[in-house]
């Protein structure tokens, strides 16, 4: 039965309460934070945003000041490491950058969550679990892909590749652009047999069970098996959940190598060509913001949802109620929650206005109220 709630909210809204719900059960605490900050916070890890569009404006001390991209550079500048123990925060804040929908600057409610300190591995599975339930909640229709930053690394520490090399590597990873990857890596030293590796590694996609095996007979002796547990301990923890056929092991999903490390996500939606959510472990932005503690979290982009192209309601209120100018105010209250009390949306008017869509036309008389 629809509940007067579901009538009122829009769809992003509903899904934000949702979210919101989600994340408090398993004792993310909100975080809340001002509309703007010190430029310098987002010059400082400007690869880290997803645009490096920043609105700015001087402050009247003179400082230099931006309207948030972000939210999670602010939660951990204005964090502490505890040793033994994690932060644990949600948030749904409006950041203001480039909306990937119009190419323009938007203001865009996004909601995400951080899990910062010491991180464990109950910690991965927990974030990835939550990831994966934010998705559940915008659609059944949803897939979580999964890959692990240290294991690509050590891939390319296995074979050499030098640093100045390993970002343009990456983005041909991530493009699963074959040709482009092999002409890198000749460049880079890498011979044939380790461009093969890499190649293989890249088509790697499938579920946990498909995936993890292969990936141990790929690389089992070429880099430490250590890697390959972890990864293949916190997808395996989902085994027999409502979440693990939604999961997919895809070495092309990457982050910046500069920031991130350990597992990290992407997740999609039917009907949404660019994944609605990303995540993963970011361990190496705090170590160059002077903090010693790990970090995994991720954002759900609210602004792709509009890609969905949900059906606009077919009407503004289920009833619209007509009445008069002398009608008695106690008389016309009554009257109007009677007929909200089964959760119908009702519209009380004198005329009918233009443009307005109504499921049924009633009339408030003296005798009571009536169907026209």
């Amino acid at each position: 039965m629809m509940t007067p709630q579901d009538t009122v909210l829009k769809k992003e809204e509903k899904v934000i309460f949702a979210l919101r719900s989600l994340y408090a059960r398993y004792g993310y605490s909100q975080y809340k934070m001002s509309k703007f900050e010190e430029y310098d916070l987002y010059v400082q890890s400007k690869d880290f945003l997803l645009s490096d569009s920043v609105i700015t404006f001087t402050d009247r001390n003179g400082k230099l000041m931006a309207l948030k991209p972000d939210v999670t550079l602010s939660i951990l500048k204005n964090g502490k490491d505890a040793p033994g123990c994690v932060q644990k925060v949600y948030y749904n804040e409006n950041v203001y950058r480039v909306s990937g929908g119009t190419h323009m600057f938007k203001e865009i409610m996004q909601v995400g969550l951080e899990c910062i300190g010491d991180i464990d591995a109950y910690c991965l599975y927990e974030v990835l679990r939550l990831a994966a339930g934010s998705l559940a909640t915008i659609s059944e229709r949803y897939v979580l892909d999964v890959s692990h930053l240290g294991i690509l690394s050590a891939v390319l520490d296995s074979l050499s590749v030098p640093e100045s090399s390993r970002k343009a590597i990456v983005k041909c990873i991530s493009e699963k652009n074959m040709h482009e990857l092999a002409t890198l890596s000749a460049a880079a030293g890498v011979g044939a047999e380790g461009t093969e590796l890499l190649k293989q590694l890249v088509s790697l996609y499938g579920k946990p069970e498909d995936v993890l095996p292969r990936l141990r007979d790929l690389l089992g002796g070429k880099i430490d098996s250590a890697l390959l547990d972890e990864f293949g301990n916190v997808l395996g923890a989902f085994s027999g959940s409502e979440f693990y056929d939604k999961l997919r092991v895809d070495f092309s999903v990457v982050h910046d190598i500069g920031y991130y490390n350990g597992i990290v996500f992407k997740g999609f939606i039917e009907g949404i060509p660019s994944g609605v959510l990303s995540g993963g472990q970011y361990d190496k932005l705090l170590q160059k913001m002077g903090r010693k503690a790990g970090a995994i979290g991720f954002a759900v982009y609210l602004d792709l949802l509009e890609r969905l192209g949900e059906t606009e309601a077919p009407y503004d209120a289920d009833i619209l109620l007509l009445y008069a100018n002398d009608t008695d105010l106690h008389t016309l209250s009554e009257a109007v929650q009677s007929l909200a009390a089964d959760g119908s949306s009702v519209m009380a008017q004198k005329e009918i206005p233009e443009k307005v869509r109504y499921k049924k036309l009633m009339k408030l008389t003296k005798g009571g109220v009536e169907t026209v």
